[in-house]
């Protein structure tokens, strides 16, 4: 009889021990992968019919709420987005039917109260029913990214702004946007027919096109070449370019012509300040293939940002065999034409690599997340991607950029309101080709104060208009910087 109960015993221990793994591997093991799979509704279920901590930014206004309403859908919670489409691309949206985008996406689990420590902090609600939300605070300035948007206006493009020494976005405007309280309706036919719509619409709204896009940036992209060529040693602030209106690179017999075909040349001060493409196509051959795509990297460019938001795209500039097939491209690519293609925050960054003595910060947008009771669970803690640059050659880069204010391409339009100077670059990517009616993009980057940086800024407006394409960086993008800036450093 005993030793029966034994194999008893050993029996049903063996089978609770099976029983244990199994229950690991669903819950811990396959618990990413069952989340994600479409057909499992019971956490949207669950979290669709229950409160949402707050999405604020950093001067207080509530972006994102949970509010009870009483309908016949038998949800009894509503997401809601009172600034509308000011703030969508950080938000992004939360619905049953269609899953959440943005912030509301990777900090999920902190809103709906599901993190470890908001479960073992709030576990009398398994008894009680209390709140155990969290909440989300941003980086972003409600009154920074209402200056962008009235800026830009009705134009489609891109405004950024980051802070110089943490990478923290202050600002992060593109339009096209869209509204997110009409995909979270209750009503999921509604939200599909929306998102359809949005995803026909021209200038993909649904995008954040700030940090999941990426263009030619044009004569922006000079001041990495110029950066690379002084880290190199292959130019300095005494290099001198012949006065020419135009250069015929290797491997070709169409030459590089200055923009309006102008006669340009001079010290690196005057041809950086003037915005010549001939120089920086030369310099570009000068520091040949490897050289110049080594700089390229150590600027990020090929990889995706190290972002907290979704899917971030990766600028783009070629690779060393390519190059070394197509010199007239890397020539063409030394000021920013051809292949080239760049994400409006990362040359936000660039820009504040100069400003910051190289240092690239690592861009984030949540600052720190908070329990229910408003304890602190968790704060962004700045840190470096890249170092683009030496100390020296961000000293000189900061000097060039100031220049370009005060005499250059920009001093139509960077003198700001607060008297301090801002340094910049300003950029026209010509889109079209030989013969083709004018298109181009009008860019701008820089940072401000001059003397003592706090913001880095990238303005981008997009070709899509005679207006734009007639005009230069410096005529376009500089006055929506300026109107940002003032608003930014005036606060």
């Amino acid at each position: 009889m005993n030793q029966r109960i034994r194999r008893l015993a050993l029996a049903l221990i063996g089978l609770f021990a099976i029983l244990f793994v199994q229950l690991n591997v669903i819950q811990v093991g396959r618990k990413t992968s069952l989340d994600d799979d479409q057909r499992n509704t019971r956490q949207s279920v669950r979290d669709f019919n229950e409160p949402r901590g707050d999405i604020v930014t950093a001067d207080g206004v509530v972006v994102a709420f949970s509010e009870r309403r009483d309908d016949d859908s038998g949800h009894p919670w509503q997401r809601v987005y009172p600034e509308g489409e000011l703030f969508a691309d950080v938000t992004g949206y939360f619905t049953f039917a269609y899953g959440a985008t943005q912030v509301e996406r990777v900090a999920n689990d902190v809103l709906a109260g599901r993190t470890a420590q908001q479960q073992i902090q709030g576990i009398a609600s398994l008894f009680d029913g209390a709140d155990t939300t969290g909440s989300v605070e941003l980086t972003l300035d409600s009154r920074i990214q209402e200056a962008a948007r009235s800026a830009l206006g009705d134009r489609e493009g891109s405004v950024v702004v980051v802070d110089v020494q943490t990478g923290a976005v202050k600002a992060m405007w593109s339009s096209p946007s869209y509204d997110p309280n009409y995909v979270a309706t209750h009503d999921d036919r509604a939200a599909g027919d929306v998102l359809e719509f949005l995803n026909d619409v021209p200038g993909n709204p649904l995008l954040a096109n700030a940090y999941q896009e990426r263009y030619m940036p044009g004569s922006t992209f000079k001041v990495i070449t110029t950066a690379a060529a002084l880290d190199a040693g292959v130019i300095t602030l005494a290099t001198t370019f012949a006065e020419e209106s135009e250069f015929v690179p290797p491997q070709t017999d169409d030459p590089i012509q200055n923009y309006n075909q102008k006669t340009c040349g001079g010290d690196l001060t005057e041809v950086f300040r003037r915005s010549c493409n001939t120089p920086f196509a030369r310099v570009a051959l000068l520091l040949g293939p490897e050289r110049m795509v080594e700089a390229t990297r150590r600027f990020g460019i090929g990889e995706k940002m190290p972002f907290d938001l979704p899917r971030p795209a990766a600028s783009k500039f070629g690779d060393v065999d390519y190059f070394e097939q197509n010199l007239p491209l890397l020539a063409i690519g030394g000021f920013g034409q051809g292949n080239t293609q760049m994400v409006p925050l990362h040359m936000a960054l660039i820009a504040a690599s100069v400003a910051n003595k190289g240092a690239m910060m690592k861009p984030y947008v949540i600052d720190a997340t908070f329990d229910h009771d408003g304890r602190l669970m968790n704060r962004t803690s700045p840190s470096v991607w890249k170092q683009t640059m030496t100390p020296a050659t961000a000293d000189i880069m900061s000097g060039l950029m100031q220049e370009v204010v005060r005499s250059g391409t920009a001093s139509c339009c960077l003198k700001l309101a607060s008297g301090v100077e801002a340094a910049a670059k300003t950029g026209t990517a010509q889109l079209n080709g030989p013969g083709e009616p004018e298109r181009s993009h009008a860019w701008i980057i820089g940072f401000a104060p001059a003397s003592a940086p706090r913001y880095a800024f990238a303005v981008m407006l997009k070709g899509t208009t005679a207006e734009i394409s007639a005009g230069t960086g410096g005529t376009l993008a500089g006055p929506v910087a300026k109107k940002v800036l003032d608003v930014a450093l005036t606060r």
